[in-house]
C-alpha cells in the first residue's frame, strides 16, 4: 500500500516533488497542511493544487497530463460568435469575486455536493483580498450570468472553476479572461484536469514535465499584481466575437 506524504503544518513551502504524484488516482501527491495564502501560493508556483470534499482531509494534486489553454487558442464557434455579436452582456473583473466563487460552488445537476468547501471558499477570498486571486464576471443587466476565477502566479493563470446561469455564460467568461491574459503576456491558462467540455473549447493536454518547465519560467516573471477591476481591457461581450 502506498503511503501518502503528510504535509508539515509548520512549513507552508514544503511539498513533495510533483513528479512523485500517484498514477492512480492520477496526480494525488500529498495530504494535510492548511489553506493559508502562503501555502497556496507555494503550491501553485510548483504546479500543485488542492482538491477534496467536505469532511475530508485536504488533498493536493498534480496530474499528468495537465489540461491547459493557450490564451490565444480558445475555440470560438460560428454559433458562439453570432451569439456574442448580438449580445448586450457586459464584462467585469474582480467586481464580485465572492459571488463568483459561491456560484461555482453551488451543487450542479446530478451532483450531490461540491468540492468548493466552506474552507476553500474562505481561502480564495483571502487570496483575492491580497491581490492574487481574480474573477471575471459576465452580466446581463444587473444579473450575474457567468463567471470564472483562479489564481495568478507571475505570468501563469491557474484556473479553478467557472459557472453559467445562462447559455454561453461560462464560455464568455473564459474567452474574456484569455483575451485579457494574452494581452498582458500570459501565454497559458492552467485548467488542471482534462474533460471533454474543455477540449471542445480548445484546451490541450500537456505532459506534466513540460507544464512544470513552462510554469517555472512563467511564475518567475512579473505579472499583473493587485486587483484587476480598473485595468481589465474588455467591457462588452460583443467585443469577443472578433
Amino acid at each position: 500500500m502506498t503511503r501518502l506524504p503528510i504535509l508539515d503544518p509548520q512549513r507552508p513551502d514544503a511539498f513533495p516533488d510533483p513528479q512523485q504524484a500517484l498514477r492512480e488516482p492520477n496526480g494525488l501527491l500529498a495530504a494535510g497542511g492548511d489553506l493559508s495564502p502562503q501555502r497556496l501560493l507555494h503550491a501553485y508556483a510548483r504546479g500543485i493544487f488542492p482538491w477534496y470534499g467536505e469532511g475530508e482531509p485536504i488533498l493536493w494534486w498534480s496530474p499528468d497530463p495537465r489540461c491547459v489553454f493557450r490564451t490565444d487558442g480558445v475555440h470560438v464557434s460560428r454559433r458562439l460568435a453570432r451569439f456574442l455579436r448580438g449580445s448586450r452582456w457586459t464584462l467585469s473583473a474582480d467586481a464580485e469575486f465572492e459571488a463568483v466563487v459561491g456560484a461555482c460552488g453551488a451543487p450542479r445537476a446530478r451532483q450531490s455536493g461540491t468540492w468548493i468547501t466552506r474552507s476553500m471558499h474562505a481561502a480564495y477570498v483571502r487570496l483575492h483580498a491580497l491581490g492574487h486571486a481574480h474573477s471575471v464576471e459576465v452580466w446581463d443587466g444587473g444579473a450575474l450570468v457567468g463567471g470564472i476565477y483562479g489564481v495568478a502566479v507571475g505570468r501563469m493563470f491557474c484556473g479553478e472553476s467557472m459557472f453559467s446561469r445562462a447559455d454561453n455564460g461560462s464560455k464568455a467568461a473564459l474567452l474574456a479572461l484569455c483575451r485579457a491574459l494574452h494581452g498582458w503576456g500570459f501565454p497559458l491558462l492552467d485548467a488542471q484536469v482534462t474533460n471533454p467540455h474543455l477540449l471542445r473549447l480548445g484546451a490541450i493536454e500537456m505532459p506534466r514535465a513540460e507544464y512544470l518547465e513552462a510554469l517555472s519560467r512563467l511564475a518567475a516573471m512579473p505579472g499583473e499584481t493587485g486587483h484587476w477591476r480598473s485595468r481589465f481591457p474588455l467591457r462588452r461581450a460583443a467585443e469577443l466575437a472578433s
